[in-house]
């Protein structure tokens, strides 16, 4: 019988840097991420597809010393020391105003930013597409031969106000990103099977 990952078109190395050997690190070494590699990952990734094109994506760097330690006391307790020694931490938001840059994105419909006017849903549709890109976004980290500490465990309300108040940018995921460092993974986890997740009808 056919393996399957040899029906999958993308080569095995491929396939084992961005999924079988890649892993959530949670310590990284001083390697510095340029400026170009965070670009080089951007510019992959924005061409993968959200609905209506909306791109809702923002990406922050935290950079300096001073905004990391402004960072840092937002952050759960488990990921401080993490996040306050990656090479570079990034925060992913999503941009509730998607639909202002719908005539650039989405110029065959002139008349597309008139579906969201209403707050609520434009908030949700963001929500949902930027968690889409956030996913895009840390297979584009591991395709840069980089490792992605993605979390979830922040104060998303303390962090929209320090670096997001008065704009429409809500934080989505806070991402270290590095070279991997000494003990940079836990255990890998079980996944469900194909017939736990999949069935047909």
């Amino acid at each position: 019988m056919t393996a399957a990952t040899d029906i999958l078109a993308l080569e095995q190395k491929a396939q084992d840097l961005l999924f079988h050997e890649a892993r959530t690190a949670n310590t990284f070494t001083d390697e510095p991420v340029s400026d170009e590699q965070v670009r080089a990952i951007y510019d992959l990734v924005k061409w993968a597809p959200t609905s209506m094109n909306t791109q809702p994506l923002r990406v922050l760097l935290v950079r300096s010393e001073d905004a990391r330690a402004k960072l840092l006391p937002h952050m759960a307790e488990g990921n401080r020391a993490k996040t306050g020694t990656a090479p570079l931490v990034a925060v992913l938001a999503a941009d509730t105003d998607f639909h202002e840059t719908l005539p650039k994105v989405f110029p065959h419909n002139p008349n597309a930013k008139d579906y969201f006017a209403d707050d609520a849903a434009r908030r949700e549709f963001a929500r949902f597409n930027g968690l889409l890109q956030v996913g895009y976004f840390i297979l584009g980290v591991r395709a840069a031969g980089l490792a992605a500490g993605p979390m979830t465990g922040f104060d998303a309300e303390g962090v929209r106000k320090e670096f997001f108040a008065d704009t429409t940018l809500e934080p989505l995921v806070v991402v270290n990103i590095g070279r991997p460092g000494p003990d940079a993974w836990f255990p890998r986890s079980p996944r469900l099977d194909y017939d736990e997740a999949v069935n047909s009808i």
